[in-house]
């Protein structure tokens, strides 16, 4: 039925515009921002079939979240409607040096944080109903239930036999360090794809060396999955179960909002894997999305396959007009 399944919450992104403080600014700008439903966007417009499972409340801001997403072909049939709770809701403050970016959340109690393990679709979970479930680990940081529901959906998907990619997505503002690790702990063993940014990686489980050696120490943990490390300027580097080393470095883009860039990585790298590449050329497509995502605004990769595929295969892009 499905190449893909994600599961997670999505949220309402404002913004002030012409990189303006909130304190300054009467218009706010709004997107529809989340991890896995990003993930879910990119692998759709790449070609893929795809499913998001979420919890949103029935109002005019949670239909306008699943029409967006579903307006880029993504499966939001399964989302769970509920009158109570709210659309959780993120602001953005988008800085240039030497002023940094900002994020303020106001998502307590947000619908999807009570999300509940009896709300997932058992008739979804079956042997040959999609191949893969893409999850990260914003999910279980959003409280106990939510996490519970990450644990189902993870165990549900391993006894129907798909593959589980797990994204940490460490966000430091929903949980600390430690309670990330003791989660992290109990499923990458059990992850055939693990994608972290090398900071995380790091803080969280207080790795030091390089690329390498933090892929190392991944690898002997988790021999069993496909580990990816992102570098940011540095690209993205990659250990597969054999234990070879693979490196990508970044496609150059103008950086319009980077918001979002890893999830489009995640899109551009499953693609890539479910189509039966090995891991270099996934790493390649990884880098491509995430490269075109940093040229768009929002948090959602709008890619169209074409323009991927023109970057996977010249390493370059043009910036004349395409007529």
């Amino acid at each position: 039925m499905y190449d893909v399944v994600t599961l997670g919450e999505t949220l309402i992104r404002l913004t002030p515009p012409n990189f303006r403080l909130l304190e300054q600014t009467d218009l706010l700008t709004m997107y529809v921002a989340g991890s896995e439903s990003n993930v879910a966007v990119g692998l759709a417009r790449l070609g893929l079939s795809v499913c998001w499972l979420s919890r949103l409340t029935d109002n005019a801001i949670g239909h306008y979240t699943t029409s967006r997403i579903g307006g880029h072909g993504v499966d939001v049939s399964r989302v769970i409607w509920t009158t109570e709770d709210r659309v959780g809701l993120y602001f953005v403050e988008e800085g240039r040096l030497p002023r940094s970016s900002s994020v303020l959340y106001d998502r307590r109690h947000s619908a999807m944080s009570q999300m509940q393990p009896d709300d997932l679709p058992a008739d979804l979970f079956v042997p040959g109903a999609s191949r893969l479930l893409h999850l990260s680990g914003i999910t279980p940081a959003l409280g106990s239930r939510a996490a519970a529901t990450f644990r189902h959906a993870f165990e549900l998907a391993k006894a129907a036999g798909w593959q589980v990619s797990f994204d940490l997505n460490f966000r430091g503002k929903l949980w600390t360090e430690a309670e990330a690790r003791a989660c992290y702990e109990q499923y990458l063993p059990q992850s055939d794809i693990i994608i972290t940014p090398m900071g995380d990686a790091r803080r969280i489980f207080g790795w030091d060396g390089d690329a390498a050696a933090v892929l190392n120490k991944l690898h002997q943990r988790c021999p069993q999955a496909v580990a990816v490390l992102t570098l940011g300027a540095d690209g993205a580097a990659a250990c597969d179960p054999s234990g070879e080393h693979y490196h990508q470095p970044v496609f150059p883009a103008e950086q319009i909002d980077r918001i979002g860039g890893g999830d489009a990585f995640d899109a551009g790298f499953l693609y890539s894997v479910l189509r039966g590449d090995n891991t270099p050329t996934a790493l390649r497509w990884g880098a491509a999305v995430a490269a075109l995502k940093y040229t768009i605004p929002g948090d959602m990769p709008v890619v169209n396959h074409a323009d991927v595929l023109r970057l996977v295969e010249s390493g370059s892009s043009s910036a004349t007009i395409v007529r």
